[in-house]
């Protein structure tokens, strides 16, 4: 684990983490479009979850207070009941990997599948150092761009994303049927 931020580390995921990445990407896409099945999100971690694709979780940990502690619960043999305050972990945020091939060049390049921060968390530059890493990731295995997609209806991620320096590239389109 390394530090992302004060108070806010970063772990690297697993293949055992595929649960936990599905309930993110249930908490990404539920915020944004609240009235929507999302079931399918499940079998897109199915098919692109990989060690090709990795994934890190953002832990914030807090140091309970003597008052949250509840101390005189606590075994009074401790000279020094402080050392038995327990300290909580929370995953606060994830960052998801995957690849992608650029169709006018035909380079692969490092593709952001997922990044999400906790609403209580935001604003607190989580985001823009889960970008960096992933920018620091794809420069070390010799990627020379990143992308990335964003709904337009996502103003907060469209400002963090043209503050780091991204620029729209194409437009997806879609018409419905």
């Amino acid at each position: 684990m390394v530090e992302l931020i004060p108070g806010y580390w970063l772990r690297s995921g697993s293949g055992i983490d595929r649960a936990q990445l599905v309930k993110f990407m249930h908490r990404t896409y539920g915020e944004l479009y609240p009235d929507r099945e999302l079931g399918h999100l499940a079998q897109t971690v199915e098919q692109y979850f990989s060690k090709q694709t990795p994934l890190w979780w953002v832990e914030f940990q807090k140091n309970m207070g003597e008052e949250e502690a509840n101390l005189s619960a606590l075994p009074s043999s401790d000279p020094n009941p402080k050392s038995q305050v327990p300290n909580l972990k929370s995953v606060v945020g994830c960052l998801w990997l995957g690849n992608a091939i650029d169709q006018t060049t035909g380079s692969r390049h490092a593709h952001i599948f997922l990044l999400y921060v906790a609403p209580e968390h935001r604003r607190l530059g989580i985001g823009a150092a889960l970008v960096i890493h992933a920018e620091n990731w794809a420069r070390t295995r010799g990627d020379r761009q990143i992308g990335l997609q964003v709904f337009l209806s996502n103003q907060p991620a469209l400002n963090l994303y043209q503050k780091l320096g991204y620029q729209s590239h194409s437009l997806w389109m879609l018409k419905s049927l």
